[in-house]
C-alpha cells in the first residue's frame, strides 16, 4: 500500500499511533532532540511545513527556525 495513501485523513497523532512511532516522538520531544523529531514526522509522511508547525507548537522552535 502507497505510505500516501495508509495515512491519507489522519491526524498527526493517529499516523505516529498507527507507525509504532508514537513513543520515539514524544520521547524526541521531552528531550528536546529536533533532528530526530523531524525524522519521525517525515516518516509519517508529513510535509515541511506541517513539521515546521508541529515543532513550533511542541516548543522546539521558535520562529525564527528554518
Amino acid at each position: 500500500m502507497d505510505s500516501k495513501n495508509e495515512y491519507s485523513g489522519m491526524t498527526v497523532n493517529e499516523r505516529l499511533y498507527v507507525s509504532g512511532l508514537s513513543d520515539g516522538y514524544y520521547e524526541a520531544v521531552k528531550e528536546k532532540d529536533i533532528e530526530s523529531a523531524i525524522s519521525i514526522l517525515k516518516a509519517v509522511d508529513l510535509g515541511e511545513e506541517n513539521i515546521k508547525a508541529i515543532l513550533k507548537f511542541s516548543g522546539l522552535i521558535g520562529d525564527d527556525y528554518k
